[in-house]
């Protein structure tokens, strides 16, 4: 049965956040992230071998690019999009994704106390970046140099949100003294830190790649067709 609202009610910091219709999760947290790892798992190699069989001649980097943004094709579309749609009555939910979201949200209440910015930075991840991870996935199993492109954009939108994200929690706790997350080291350094810096670290590195290949390719192309190029050597334009 949901706990009454009010102080005490709850685990989660601030200590005097209203959680409506709390109720404490009923599966052991061993068992919920087994189950959720299991799916992650599946989804990451299920999407590599089937990429491998519909393109043997992806290399090494590109399994791994496959792996990275079917990953984040099924967070955004399934994990972040349970939350969008079910943010108000997650509290009291049994289910597992509700499960996760109340264990994770130790680190980080404004999941569940109906934080518009959490709301929204999830429901732009639903929309946008879901579907062209898919996109992106699909791009680099068929060999289309859209990938780059899409690998740019994708990767500068997380480091953005993962900045973002941060940053709102920070400012709260320092301008305000009101902290999000539990203090203890699992829930801050290993949940609030550990599961969201990876976010932040590999999309550099695609960022890197992707506009290194770009610049390349313009390379070539202004060296096989000097018309192409729109400025002379000091960076003035060319005239027409």
């Amino acid at each position: 049965m949901a706990s009454p609202q009010g102080l005490g009610s709850h685990p989660y910091f601030p200590t005097d956040a209203v959680i409506a219709g709390y109720a404490a999760n009923e599966t052991p947290l061993s068992t919920i992230l087994v189950k959720f790892s299991l799916r992650v798992g599946a989804v990451m190699l299920s999407s590599v071998a089937l990429s491998r069989q519909l393109n043997p001649r992806l290399r090494l980097a590109d399994l791994l690019a496959v792996s990275w943004f079917s990953l984040n094709g099924y967070i955004h579309l399934f994990f972040e999009s349970y939350f969008f749609l079910n943010a108000a009555t997650l509290a009291g939910s049994q289910s597992l994704l509700a499960q996760l979201w109340k264990e994770y949200s130790l680190s980080d209440s404004r999941y569940l106390t109906s934080d518009t910015f959490v709301w929204t930075i999830e429901a732009i991840s639903v929309v946008c970046w879901g579907p062209l991870s898919v996109a992106t996935v699909f791009c680099i199993v068929t060999g289309k140099n859209m990938r780059y492109p899409l690998q740019l954009l994708l990767s500068m939108a997380h480091i953005y949100g993962v900045t973002l994200y941060y940053g709102t929690s920070t400012v709260d706790l320092v301008s305000k003294g009101i902290a999000h997350s539990r203090p203890e080291f699992l829930y801050f350094w290993v949940y609030y830190v550990g599961t969201n810096l990876p976010w932040a670290v590999i999309p550099a590195g695609f960022i890197f790649s992707s506009v290194r290949k770009i610049c390349k390719a313009l390379d070539v192309a202004d060296r096989v067709n000097p018309a192409t190029l729109s400025t002379d050597r000091n960076g003035l334009k060319k005239s027409e």
